[in-house]
């Protein structure tokens, strides 16, 4: 390989990598402005998360409060909710970016392909975070403060109630903020299923009739990581069970659709072959 042959194959490689810097740039640009917003309205965004919990203290008769357990917690709830709110507004912005700079690569049918799955896999995170958020938490929330017990409101004595020692909740920011967001997380990821699955059937990777193989497989995988991603109560693990394993026979669906499509295109253009018909082929005749 010549010298001008080798500058002329460096030449497109280091306009990509210009051109993915720039757009880096863009999206961290992006990310800073939704975080600077979203700093400036925290304390709204987490009275809107708080809801749950103020809600399930109020059908007790108990006022909605948690405390300041640290100094510095308030500032670092802010930044917290700073940080994943500026990448919730910005990510629509910097999916377009990644979008700009992988479409000219791609094939128009690749690229037809694709653009569904990356509009839909926002949507999917948002209706897991919804879903988490209006059902899951309410019901969580209940079921925690259904341990409480006693008077433990100050300066109250109560001689039916003093025999036991109270038991009462008293909230941390940081705490309550990291349990509400680690449910919305795991429920909008985990609602992600459907659109890894059917991405990997329009690749080929899986096939309709080996993810109906693995069905009890598969109950058991959901089982294990409703275990791991939600705290260790029951109820939570079976309503994200609940929630999970019918967007599995969901994706079955979607891949089988798109296989059966697939088969069509291929008989119409005379390049299907039967299984049965490549089974009866002998060894001498193949």
């Amino acid at each position: 390989m010549s010298t001008d042959d080798i500058d002329d194959s460096a030449a497109p490689l280091i306009e990509h990598l210009s051109e993915l810097r720039n757009r880096l740039i863009w999206s961290v640009v992006a990310f800073l402005v939704g975080m600077m917003i979203c700093f400036t309205v925290w304390n709204p965004i987490f009275n809107f998360l708080t809801q749950p919990i103020c809600n399930a203290l109020a059908e007790r008769g108990q006022n909605c409060g948690l405390f300041l357990i640290k100094v510095q917690e308030g500032f670092f709830v802010a930044v917290r909710i700073a940080v994943l709110g500026g990448f919730a507004l910005s990510f629509p912005f910097i999916a377009f970016q990644l979008w700009r700079f992988v479409a000219p690569g791609l094939y128009r049918q690749e690229k037809g392909a694709l653009l569904p799955f990356l509009i839909s896999s926002p949507i999917m995170f948002f209706l897991g975070a919804a879903f988490a958020y209006y059902i899951v938490l309410p019901i969580a929330f209940s079921f925690f403060l259904s341990f409480q017990q006693g008077g433990f409101e100050p300066g109250t004595v109560d001689s039916a109630r003093n025999e036991l020692a109270s038991i009462g909740f008293q909230g941390s920011v940081e705490e309550y903020l990291s349990l509400t967001m680690k449910f919305v997380a795991a429920f909008g990821i985990c609602f992600q299923l459907p659109v890894l699955l059917t991405l990997l059937g329009k690749a080929g990777i899986v096939s309709s009739a080996g993810l109906a193989s693995v069905r009890k497989y598969a109950i058991v995988v959901i089982l294990l990581v409703a275990a791991f991603v939600t705290p260790p109560d029951m109820m939570s693990q079976l309503i994200l069970f609940a929630a999970i394993y019918p967007l599995y026979e969901v994706s079955i669906f979607l891949i089988r659709r798109i296989e059966k499509k697939r088969e069509a295109k291929l008989r119409a253009e005379g390049l299907w072959v039967d299984d049965e018909d490549d089974e009866s082929e002998g060894p001498e005749n193949k």
